[in-house]
């Protein structure tokens, strides 16, 4: 049995450098802390990171071999969101808890036809388009997290 590369060390877009294995990974798949990837290639590593996070677009992970892997924001199933009044359709989104990528003039989630049809419902229009998702991050630190705390006061749900 081959001994796969393990990565332990994640490297932040435009805090690294050389060349590097690309690996796809759509929104869910990129939040992480154990599992075993491989790269666009099909060669296989395994991701052992001390906590969960997420990674974003053009970060890379640093083996144990001294290879790097890029991260790379996968094509996946989203919908766009138009409407007259962006604004108040976002937060209908952020109300819900549901990752949004805000572009010029549209929203992006993930396909999610509940979430779809209440939107349609308060006016948007909603159009099924295949690109990455990058939603973005949140105020309270980068990327996801498992709880939902905002401090030592969080609210409940």
């Amino acid at each position: 049995m081959t001994e796969l590369p393990v990565a332990q060390t994640l490297h932040r877009q435009g805090h690294w450098t050389g060349p590097a294995e690309p690996c796809k990974l759509d929104y869910t798949a990129r939040f992480l802390r154990r599992k075993r990837l491989e790269t666009t290639a099909g060669r296989g590593f395994l991701v052992d990171l001390p906590q969960t996070l997420s990674l974003d677009q053009g970060d890379a992970l640093e083996l144990s071999d001294g290879g790097l892997i890029e991260i790379i924001a996968a094509d996946e199933t989203l919908l766009s969101i138009t409407g007259a009044n962006l604004t108040r359709l976002a937060w209908h989104i952020g109300n819900r808890h549901t990752p949004c990528q805000i572009g010029a003039g549209h929203l992006l989630i993930q396909d999610d036809p509940v979430i779809g049809h209440m939107l349609e419902h308060l006016g948007a229009t909603v159009t099924k388009v295949s690109g990455p998702f990058t939603p973005e991050g949140g105020a309270y630190g980068h990327g996801r997290t498992h709880s939902h705390e905002h401090g030592a006061t969080a609210h409940d749900h």
